[in-house]
């Protein structure tokens, strides 16, 4: 598959570690190349210097092309907007974006724009589940 990730902090560096060891073909981009430092001396994939929700830096990592999207960086609105281009503009099939907010999260997931994934109510049910063990 070829993948984008915008967003290159733990998690994007992790994930796109994850893919790229697996044989996908991975674009991640960040505003900035010192975050790509995380991805180590192995990784195959390739790096975009930009800002995500801008369509020439998609563009240029190949969203044209792309059979997923995936915003991972540190703000809600940031993903929330990436991820509504890759997914009506571009036209990318699988789209998913991690916002920490649980109502915007819902609010998105109701609408159906997106797949989103929120750190805060997995953790929070995770936290529940061992405490009441």
């Amino acid at each position: 598959m070829k993948i984008i990730i915008m967003g290159c902090g733990r998690l994007g560096a992790h994930l796109a570690r994850r893919l790229d060891r697996e044989g996908h073909r991975v674009t991640v981009i960040d505003r900035t190349s010192e975050a790509f430092a995380r991805l180590g001396n192995d990784f195959q994939g390739t790096m975009v210097v930009g800002i995500g929700i801008d369509e020439d830096v998609m563009r240029r990592a190949g969203i044209e092309s792309a059979d997923a999207f995936i915003a991972v960086s540190n703000g809600d609105n940031t993903n929330a907007m990436a991820a509504e281009i890759a997914k009506l503009v571009f036209k990318v099939p699988r789209v998913i974006a991690r916002l920490y907010d649980p109502v915007r999260e819902e609010t998105y997931h109701a609408l159906g724009l997106m797949e989103t994934i929120c750190p805060t109510v997995m953790a929070s049910d995770q936290i529940h589940e061992l405490i009441l063990k």
